[in-house]
Protein backbone atom coordinates (compact mmCIF):
# COMPACT_ATOMS: atom_id res chain seq x y z
CA UNK A 1 0.00 0.00 0.00
CA UNK A 2 1.74 3.59 -0.94
CA UNK A 3 1.87 5.87 1.59
CA UNK A 4 0.62 9.18 0.79
CA UNK A 5 1.03 12.27 3.15
CA UNK A 6 -1.45 15.17 2.09
CA UNK A 7 0.14 18.35 3.26
CA UNK A 8 -2.38 21.45 4.38
CA UNK A 9 -1.26 23.76 2.75
CA UNK A 10 -2.87 27.11 4.90
CA UNK A 11 -2.41 27.85 8.40
CA UNK A 12 -4.80 31.28 8.76
CA UNK A 13 -7.51 30.89 11.23
CA UNK A 14 -10.94 30.01 9.25
CA UNK A 15 -9.26 28.77 6.51
CA UNK A 16 -11.00 26.68 3.85
CA UNK A 17 -7.92 23.69 3.44
CA UNK A 18 -10.00 21.73 6.11
CA UNK A 19 -13.10 21.32 3.84
CA UNK A 20 -10.82 19.81 1.12
CA UNK A 21 -8.68 17.88 3.47
CA UNK A 22 -11.65 16.33 5.17
CA UNK A 23 -12.97 15.17 1.21
CA UNK A 24 -9.87 13.82 0.55
CA UNK A 25 -9.43 11.27 3.64
CA UNK A 26 -12.91 10.13 2.99
CA UNK A 27 -12.19 9.33 -0.20
CA UNK A 28 -8.95 7.67 0.26
CA UNK A 29 -10.60 5.55 3.19
CA UNK A 30 -12.81 3.76 0.35
CA UNK A 31 -9.69 3.05 -1.53
CA UNK A 32 -7.31 -0.18 -0.70
CA UNK A 33 -4.50 1.14 -2.78
CA UNK A 34 -3.03 4.04 -0.81
CA UNK A 35 -2.63 4.98 3.00
CA UNK A 36 -3.46 8.88 3.69
CA UNK A 37 -1.79 10.73 6.83
CA UNK A 38 -2.38 14.78 7.13
CA UNK A 39 0.67 16.85 7.53
CA UNK A 40 -1.20 19.87 9.02
CA UNK A 41 1.48 22.65 8.75
CA UNK A 42 -0.28 24.46 11.94
CA UNK A 43 1.08 21.53 13.96
CA UNK A 44 5.08 22.03 12.21
CA UNK A 45 5.79 25.69 13.22
CA UNK A 46 8.47 25.73 10.54
CA UNK A 47 10.84 28.73 11.08
CA UNK A 48 11.18 29.98 7.38
CA UNK A 49 14.37 29.37 5.52
CA UNK A 50 17.40 30.66 6.92
CA UNK A 51 20.14 28.60 6.71
CA UNK A 52 23.26 29.09 6.61
CA UNK A 53 24.56 27.12 3.44
CA UNK A 54 22.00 25.49 0.74
CA UNK A 55 21.06 22.03 1.72
CA UNK A 56 22.36 20.69 -1.29
CA UNK A 57 25.85 21.57 0.30
CA UNK A 58 25.15 20.01 3.70
CA UNK A 59 23.73 16.39 3.04
CA UNK A 60 20.33 17.90 3.22
CA UNK A 61 20.66 18.32 6.71
CA UNK A 62 19.40 21.75 8.70
CA UNK A 63 20.50 23.49 11.27
CA UNK A 64 17.11 24.13 12.37
CA UNK A 65 15.37 21.54 14.62
CA UNK A 66 11.97 21.74 13.49
CA UNK A 67 13.05 21.66 9.51
CA UNK A 68 15.05 18.33 10.81
CA UNK A 69 11.83 16.84 12.36
CA UNK A 70 10.22 18.27 8.99
CA UNK A 71 12.37 16.41 6.40
CA UNK A 72 12.38 13.11 8.74
CA UNK A 73 8.91 13.01 8.83
CA UNK A 74 8.67 13.68 5.12
CA UNK A 75 10.99 10.70 4.54
CA UNK A 76 8.42 8.46 5.45
CA UNK A 77 6.37 8.81 2.36
CA UNK A 78 6.06 7.35 -1.39
CA UNK A 79 3.68 10.38 -2.91
CA UNK A 80 1.98 13.63 -1.73
CA UNK A 81 -0.73 15.82 -2.42
CA UNK A 82 -0.55 19.21 -1.44
CA UNK A 83 -3.85 21.48 -0.81
CA UNK A 84 -3.16 24.98 -2.57
CA UNK A 85 -4.99 28.20 -1.70
CA UNK A 86 -4.40 31.03 -4.34
CA UNK A 87 -3.41 34.47 -3.21
CA UNK A 88 -2.48 37.01 -5.49
CA UNK A 89 -1.80 34.47 -7.99
CA UNK A 90 0.58 32.41 -5.79
CA UNK A 91 0.64 29.59 -3.10
CA UNK A 92 0.93 30.12 0.30
CA UNK A 93 4.62 31.55 2.04
CA UNK A 94 4.37 28.72 4.51
CA UNK A 95 3.84 25.44 1.84
CA UNK A 96 6.49 27.07 -0.06
CA UNK A 97 8.54 27.65 2.44
CA UNK A 98 7.53 23.65 3.53
CA UNK A 99 9.26 22.68 0.30
CA UNK A 100 12.19 24.31 0.94
CA UNK A 101 12.54 22.73 4.51
CA UNK A 102 13.15 19.45 2.90
CA UNK A 103 15.61 18.51 -0.16
CA UNK A 104 16.75 14.95 -0.67
CA UNK A 105 13.29 13.62 1.15
CA UNK A 106 10.96 14.84 -1.65
CA UNK A 107 13.23 13.36 -4.78
CA UNK A 108 11.80 11.35 -7.42
CA UNK A 109 8.43 11.40 -5.66
CA UNK A 110 5.17 12.21 -7.02
CA UNK A 111 2.64 14.92 -5.91
CA UNK A 112 -0.73 15.99 -6.96
CA UNK A 113 -2.57 19.26 -6.00
CA UNK A 114 -5.48 20.14 -4.82
CA UNK A 115 -6.61 23.90 -5.16
CA UNK A 116 -9.14 26.23 -4.48
CA UNK A 117 -10.07 30.11 -5.37
CA UNK A 118 -11.09 32.31 -8.22
CA UNK A 119 -9.61 29.95 -11.29
CA UNK A 120 -9.30 26.56 -8.69
CA UNK A 121 -5.98 27.60 -7.61
CA UNK A 122 -4.91 26.90 -10.78
CA UNK A 123 -2.23 29.40 -10.73
CA UNK A 124 -0.77 28.82 -7.69
CA UNK A 125 -0.24 25.40 -8.92
CA UNK A 126 1.18 26.29 -11.98
CA UNK A 127 3.97 28.14 -9.77
CA UNK A 128 4.53 25.35 -7.09
CA UNK A 129 5.04 22.52 -10.20
CA UNK A 130 7.89 24.51 -11.36
CA UNK A 131 9.48 24.56 -7.54
CA UNK A 132 9.05 20.82 -7.28
CA UNK A 133 10.61 19.95 -10.76
CA UNK A 134 13.21 21.52 -9.22
CA UNK A 135 13.39 19.21 -5.96
CA UNK A 136 13.38 16.39 -8.70
CA UNK A 137 9.99 15.60 -7.82
CA UNK A 138 7.28 14.23 -10.15
CA UNK A 139 4.03 16.70 -10.82
CA UNK A 140 1.25 14.66 -12.03
CA UNK A 141 -0.87 16.12 -14.38
CA UNK A 142 -3.98 15.39 -12.97
CA UNK A 143 -5.23 18.06 -10.04
CA UNK A 144 -8.82 19.10 -8.51
CA UNK A 145 -9.64 22.80 -8.98
CA UNK A 146 -12.47 23.91 -6.93
CA UNK A 147 -13.54 27.34 -8.07
CA UNK A 148 -15.63 30.25 -6.98
CA UNK A 149 -18.80 28.30 -8.05
CA UNK A 150 -18.34 25.02 -5.71
CA UNK A 151 -16.36 27.14 -2.95
CA UNK A 152 -19.11 29.57 -2.23
CA UNK A 153 -21.78 26.65 -2.58
CA UNK A 154 -19.66 25.67 0.41
CA UNK A 155 -18.79 28.32 2.26
CA UNK A 156 -22.65 30.60 1.55
CA UNK A 157 -25.18 27.40 0.80
CA UNK A 158 -23.82 24.52 3.14
CA UNK A 159 -23.13 22.51 0.21
CA UNK A 160 -20.56 19.28 0.24
CA UNK A 161 -18.07 18.78 -2.37
CA UNK A 162 -19.12 15.70 -3.32
CA UNK A 163 -22.65 17.52 -4.62
CA UNK A 164 -20.21 18.52 -7.70
CA UNK A 165 -19.80 14.84 -9.50
CA UNK A 166 -17.41 16.19 -11.61
CA UNK A 167 -15.06 17.01 -8.29
CA UNK A 168 -15.52 13.67 -7.18
CA UNK A 169 -14.06 12.63 -10.45
CA UNK A 170 -11.21 14.55 -11.08
CA UNK A 171 -10.75 13.36 -6.73
CA UNK A 172 -10.92 9.76 -8.05
CA UNK A 173 -8.85 10.54 -11.26
CA UNK A 174 -6.03 12.10 -8.70
CA UNK A 175 -5.76 9.17 -7.03
CA UNK A 176 -5.60 6.93 -9.73
CA UNK A 177 -2.57 8.31 -11.37
CA UNK A 178 -0.43 9.50 -8.05
CA UNK A 179 -0.63 5.77 -7.28
CA UNK A 180 0.11 4.26 -10.75
CA UNK A 181 3.54 6.79 -10.19
CA UNK A 182 4.13 6.26 -6.66
CA UNK A 183 4.41 2.61 -7.49
CA UNK A 184 6.44 3.02 -10.24
CA UNK A 185 9.09 5.00 -8.32
CA UNK A 186 8.92 3.50 -5.19
CA UNK A 187 10.33 0.31 -7.41
CA UNK A 188 12.37 2.54 -8.91
CA UNK A 189 14.44 4.03 -5.89
CA UNK A 190 14.16 0.50 -4.35
CA UNK A 191 15.73 -0.81 -7.50
CA UNK A 192 18.23 1.83 -7.92
CA UNK A 193 19.31 1.71 -3.81
CA UNK A 194 19.96 -2.15 -4.47
CA UNK A 195 22.14 -1.85 -7.14
CA UNK A 196 24.14 1.09 -5.82
CA UNK A 197 24.58 -1.17 -2.50
CA UNK A 198 28.13 -2.87 -3.09
CA UNK A 199 29.55 -4.58 -0.22
CA UNK A 200 32.86 -4.29 1.68
CA UNK A 201 35.50 -6.55 0.88
CA UNK A 202 36.93 -9.02 3.16
CA UNK A 203 40.46 -8.72 3.01
CA UNK A 204 41.90 -12.52 3.23
CA UNK A 205 43.83 -11.60 6.05
CA UNK A 206 40.97 -11.34 7.95
CA UNK A 207 39.07 -14.45 7.24
CA UNK A 208 38.24 -16.48 9.73
CA UNK A 209 37.18 -20.66 8.82
CA UNK A 210 33.16 -19.57 8.86
CA UNK A 211 33.41 -16.81 6.33
CA UNK A 212 36.66 -18.00 4.47
CA UNK A 213 34.04 -20.89 3.87
CA UNK A 214 31.36 -18.37 2.73
CA UNK A 215 33.30 -16.33 0.82
CA UNK A 216 34.79 -19.53 -1.48
CA UNK A 217 31.45 -20.63 -2.22
CA UNK A 218 29.81 -17.33 -2.94
CA UNK A 219 33.20 -16.51 -5.52
CA UNK A 220 34.55 -20.38 -6.56
CA UNK A 221 37.91 -19.03 -5.20
CA UNK A 222 39.75 -20.16 -2.80
CA UNK A 223 41.76 -17.89 0.06
CA UNK A 224 45.08 -20.37 0.47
Amino acid sequence: MLKVGLIVGSTRPNRFADTPVQWLVEGASARHDLQLAVLDLREYRLPFFNEPASPAYTGGVYTQPEAEAWRKRIGEFDAFIATVAEYNHGPTAVLKNAFDSAFLEWQRKPIAFVGYGGVGGARAIETLRGAVIELQMAPIRHEVNIAMEPYLGVVQNGRSLNDYGYLVQSREAMFDHLVWWGEALKAARQNAAAASFTPAPIHPARLTPTNRQAKTAATGAAYE
